[in-house]
């Protein structure tokens, strides 16, 4: 129990200090929230959203998951994106990775992991489409990192491919699509993928509306 009591502690210093600077903090804490931001990230303890966007509680709404994947099946993901879309309003999508990711890393290896196996099974289809390039890249550190770089692109355009986000366009929503990766060895964010309102989905992802 040491360590539980240890956050709780420090969740009434915290209060504390939040009221030294503004009385108010939790009065307006408690109205609604207006993100502009959703962060799509991955679980990994060591990229906290707020923490190293400098950002406020209520500016960034949040959906973590193992190595930041859009799936097109996760119900959890899309209710997250259709509220933050759709009620919410956001102008912003981030899909954030992480260098030293270990559900990437995990997806490279032919080690049977048991259930988490069909969560990779995601990854190693990016992988599957870009092998010509990641099989030429020799240093395995660079192709893993290379790995990590291209999901993140790859899940940028699986947002660009659901319905929710093709319809917010269509309905001339301000909505931007970012892909980033964070670098756990310098703690800067690195831009990989922009798709803005104006981007236009081919082929059979199109949605007509």
């Amino acid at each position: 129990m040491e360590l539980i009591n240890r956050l709780l502690t420090a969740n009434k210093s915290w209060a504390a200090r939040q009221l030294e600077v503004d009385e108010t903090y939790f009065e307006n804490l408690a109205k609604d929230q207006k993100p502009d931001f959703l962060w799509i990230g991955c679980s990994d303890s060591r990229v906290p959203a707020e923490d190293l966007t400098g950002s406020q509680p209520g500016e960034m709404f949040v959906h973590r998951n193992v190595a930041n994947l859009v799936v097109h099946t996760d119900m959890n993901m899309l209710s997250v994106l259709q509220y933050a879309v759709e009620v919410l309003k956001v102008r912003h999508i981030l899909v954030v990775g992480h260098y030293q990711c270990g559900g990437v890393k995990a997806s490279m290896m032919h080690k049977d992991l048991g259930l988490i196996n069909r969560w990779l099974h995601n990854i190693k289809d990016v992988y599957d489409k870009f092998a010509t390039e990641l099989d030429a890249i020799e240093d395995e550190k660079k192709r893993f990192d290379r790995l990590v770089e291209l999901n993140v692109i790859q899940q940028v355009h699986n947002l660009a491919q659901t319905s929710i986000v093709q319809g917010a366009w269509h309905q001339a929503q301000e909505l931007h699509l970012h892909g980033w990766v964070f670098g756990l060895h310098d703690g800067q964010l690195k831009t990989l993928a922009h798709m803005p309102p104006s981007t236009k989905v081919e082929g059979i992802y199109r949605y007509d509306f």
